[in-house]
């Protein structure tokens, strides 16, 4: 396994490697490796002419496009920090993360680039804006990110190391003021090194990604193309999934990341045809549980797919995975740590968890995150100890078990453990069986407050399209899997669910 010394040189050797291939295709333009590193070697360089300097500080606040791309390996290559934002954030989320970050440049982009303005003027130290194709009104507010591509500049040497900051990323903050996880190059490049690895992916694979580029997940796709030498088929959202199983069977990707919302969707309204998809051969799933239901009919879809169900956290982008071949005999696991790192489950008492007992699950590894910006003592909670050799610890604060061969299986996020009836219960488990049921296209269970329970177990169930499906039908199919005190309660019907940006059920929305 190999790993760049910086995150940039990923791009830097296959533009070498592989100038004339085809690195990125978007609808706002397509780029070959030499093409796409000329791109940001020249926005490297009028990123400097503006003032950056190294370890500074830029927003993205794009949507997936070419431009975007441009931008995140033009700040690298001139010693910038790039933090990545959302295109579905508000003014005031956008503005804290400036306020926070320090940032002294934001690049945006398209009509968003109004929210950007805002943001900018109302911030305590504005920074510089650069906007890309943006409305009349806006273009006059900043500098044209067009012209510094077209430059000819040669940026500096930015001096960066591997154990500088590459990036910030803020996590959602469903639970409070969101956070920027500080992740170096050293951790971004071995955990790209370490992904390519065990997904066995090579030079000739073609990943279409629909996952904002702002979530770690999607990011990682970019990272990923670039030091493969690969194709990346960039689409700005999974909001017409018709388009995304076009543009998968135009370019012929062989490569298709997802979340269960994305495959639930794709599961519901495609899975009764007899058209599939045989150029895929990786599905990967991460950022929520796979429901089991869901592997037979993307096998269908997609038959000549291995399918990789993964867990990670934007703290250290990835944590672990199960071999594909092993999915069938455990259809619920997440496999081992990813290779050159180790995560292992402790009970409340700090010491190894048996085989099914449930603790919290700790990770090691050079892909764990510095700590969070600003926030020495959130960090504290999160980066436990370190081992003998210095290298950080993270508490992922998630419960897990492991089965007798060491494999791992997600249990809950430790704030959403239902307590009822004085037993544990696990949303998941509950879910799963749920998402089973014929007719269920969705599904999230919370626990509610109970006077005589603690909590009572709740259901919210979107139905598919024509589907009948009633509530006596729900609770007794739980009664038939499920312990008496892990059977919902109640189970109300919705058209959706409320999600986060990335696509993971907001359960505390639902609560309120």
């Amino acid at each position: 396994m190999r790993f760049e010394r910086l995150l940039q040189d990923g791009l830097v050797s296959s533009a070498v490697a592989r100038p004339d291939k085809v690195a990125l295709i978007a609808e706002d333009g397509t780029a070959t490796f030499a093409e796409l590193l000329a791109r940001s070697t020249a926005v490297a360089a009028a990123l400097q002419d503006e003032g950056l300097r190294p370890e500074d500080r830029v927003v993205v606040f794009m949507e997936n496009s070419l431009a975007c791309a441009t931008a995140v390996f033009g700040i690298l290559l001139a010693g910038g920090v790039f933090v990545m934002v959302n295109a579905q954030t508000k003014e005031d989320r956008l503005g804290y993360i400036i306020d926070d970050s320090g940032a002294r440049i934001l690049l945006s982009e398209g009509p968003i680039s109004r929210i950007a303005v805002d943001a900018c003027a109302a911030a305590e130290a504005p920074p510089k804006l650069v906007v890309a194709r943006a409305p009349m009104d806006v273009a006059s507010r900043g500098s044209d990110f067009q012209r510094m591509v077209e430059s000819e500049g040669k940026p500096r040497a930015s001096g960066a190391t591997p154990s500088d900051l590459a990036a910030l990323l803020y996590t959602s903050g469903s639970s409070g003021t969101p956070k920027g996880v500080m992740l170096t190059h050293e951790s971004l490049a071995f955990v790209t090194a370490s992904i390519v690895d065990y997904l066995r992916l090579g030079s000739d694979d073609r990943i279409l990604n629909v996952l904002p580029m702002a979530f770690g997940y999607g990011l990682s796709q970019l990272l990923l193309t670039a030091h493969l030498g690969g194709t990346l088929v960039l689409e700005r959202s999974f909001a017409y999934p018709a388009e995304t199983l076009r543009l998968l069977e135009l370019h012929e990707v062989t490569v298709l990341p997802g979340i269960p919302t994305i495959f639930a969707t794709l599961a519901s309204s495609f899975g009764a045809s007899e058209k599939t998809y045989p150029s895929i051969t990786r599905i990967t799933n991460a950022a929520a549980a796979l429901p089991p239901a869901l592997h037979a009919p993307l096998r269908k879809l997609f038959p000549n797919a291995l399918i990789f169900r993964m867990y990670g956290q934007t703290e250290c982008i990835r944590v672990c995975y199960l071999e594909p071949e092993l999915i069938d005999r455990k259809p619920t696991s997440v496999g081992r740590a990813i290779p050159g790192t180790d995560a292992f489950v402790l009970d409340d008492d700090g010491r190894p968890a048996e085989a099914g007992t449930v603790g919290t699950l700790y990770v090691r590894g050079p892909h764990v995150m510095r700590g969070y910006w600003n926030a020495p003592e959130q960090t504290e909670g999160m980066i436990s100890s370190s081992d003998a050799n210095g290298e950080r610890v993270l508490c992922t604060h998630d419960l897990f078990t492991t089965d007798e061969d060491g494999d791992l299986y997600f249990v809950s996020r430790s704030d959403e453990m239902i307590k009822t009836r004085g037993e544990k219960v696990s949303p998941i488990q509950v879910e799963n069986v749920l998402f089973a049921l014929p007719g269920v296209k969705e599904a999230a269970v919370v626990g509610v407050p109970d006077e005589h329970l603690g909590e009572a177990i709740r259901a919210y169930v979107v139905r598919e399209e024509g589907s009948s499906l009633k509530e006596a039908q729900v609770v007794r199919a739980c009664r038939e899997q499920l312990e008496a005190f892990a059977v919902p309660h109640e189970v109300r019907f919705v058209d959706d669910l409320p999600k986060t940006p990335s696509g993971k059920v907001r359960r505390k929305s639902l609560l309120a």
